[in-house]
């Protein structure tokens, strides 16, 4: 080894990436958010998941392992359809007509009844041209399986590649969103931090009016008011609503280093403002925002997640597991639990890693510990 390298001295980021590599909990919390990350990569490329929207399945296909309905079974879980015609209203103008036609239903050939005891108006129709494909061996006849690997909704859309489509569309808007929130929360910070007096007076009365509503009821409040649906709309709103707690430790690092030596020895060689903010003193303060970014991002995906639950987040086509768990509250009814049960465990695995990584990330780049 030469003496030059024996000489230099290990940055922040390596110090910090060398107690993260130590950190056994933290590299597997690691691996599941890029994991994760992949999917989504995967997901936006039509790679994977790109036809979640078939319908594969029958209506409500139950995982694999639990086994295929019988028809008994599914005629039980459909609403009943009710035998007994209406009784007539003498009042009514119409009567006659109704009487003739009733009388021309009763005569006629009987409906075709689905698989879940419901007439279908148009069945008739689709077994003639089911008939007429089968003739041609046209392979346009796509035969609807009785179960999938982890269930179907009641589209018979598949449950696993719905569930990737939706991590796509929460994972996008936590980090989208955070990265927004992060970007504003630091300009803010830095402004209000380094220059003090009349801008620092300014920026902390407008952050103290943000801070004096819950976080949760301002988000729902913008939400409601907004009332244009869309994943854009859900990153303005968390983004601008959730820069307060980075803006606060940003401001606090920049009252701190606006005074060192070496911010004075940039001023004394004539740097400018910007230059003495963003180039000497933010590199020192990044890892603050670096951390602030991956808190939030966690938090973010969980509001996105309530948003769409409730009915504020992403519009009808889009999914999300927000979305799918406003879906599932429906099939809970049914006893269909397997849409629930995915999204929960997709949630609660991307969730509890990424949290793992951040409590991780943060105690790395904490520069008091050695």
């Amino acid at each position: 080894m030469s003496i030059n390298e024996t000489q230099v001295s290990p940055g922040l980021w390596t110090l910090a990436w060398r107690r993260l590599r130590a950190d056994k909990i933290a590299m597997f919390a690691m691996t599941i958010v890029l994991l994760f990350l992949l999917l989504l990569v995967l997901s936006a490329t039509g790679l994977v998941a790109g036809d979640w929207d078939s319908e594969v399945g029958v209506n409500y296909a139950p995982p694999t392992f639990v086994g295929a309905q019988s028809a008994d079974e599914r005629i039980s879980s459909a609403p009943a359809a009710s035998a007994e015609a209406p009784p007539e209203n003498p009042l009514d103008p119409l009567k006659d007509i109704i009487r003739q036609l009733r009388k021309e239903s009763a005569t006629s050939q009987p409906p075709i009844v689905n698989d879940y005891g419901i007439a279908d108006p148009i069945g008739k129709e689709m077994a003639e041209i089911r008939q007429e494909l089968a003739k041609s061996g046209s392979k346009a006849v796509v035969v609807r399986r009785e179960t999938l690997p982890f269930g179907a909704d009641k589209w018979g859309h598949d449950i696993i590649k719905k569930t990737i489509k939706g991590s796509e569309t929460s994972i996008v808007v936590g980090l989208v969103a955070a990265l927004l929130a992060t970007a504003l929360g630091t300009v803010f910070g830095a402004v209000s931090g380094y220059f003090g007096h009349a801008v620092d007076d300014f920026f902390n009365w407008f952050y103290s009016i943000f801070t004096s509503i819950p976080n949760m009821l301002l988000i729902m409040a913008v939400a409601a008011v907004l009332q244009h649906k869309g994943v854009t709309t859900i990153v303005l709103i968390l983004g601008l609503t959730g820069w307060t707690g980075t803006y606060r430790l940003i401001r606090a690092e920049y009252l701190k280093h606006k005074a060192r030596e070496y911010v004075l020895a940039a001023d004394a060689i004539g740097a400018s403002h910007w230059r003495k903010m963003f180039s000497h003193i933010f590199p020192n303060v990044s890892h603050v925002a670096l951390v602030q970014m991956s808190i939030l991002s966690v938090g973010f995906i969980k509001a996105e997640v309530i948003l769409s639950f409730l009915g504020f987040g992403v519009p009808v086509g889009v999914v999300s597991w927000g979305s799918m768990l406003n879906e599932a509250q429906n099939e809970l009814i049914l006893g269909k639990w397997w849409q629930l049960t995915a999204a929960s465990i997709a949630m609660a695995v991307l969730v509890t890693a990424f949290s793992l990584f951040t409590d991780a990330l943060r105690d790395a780049l904490d520069p008091k510990l050695k």
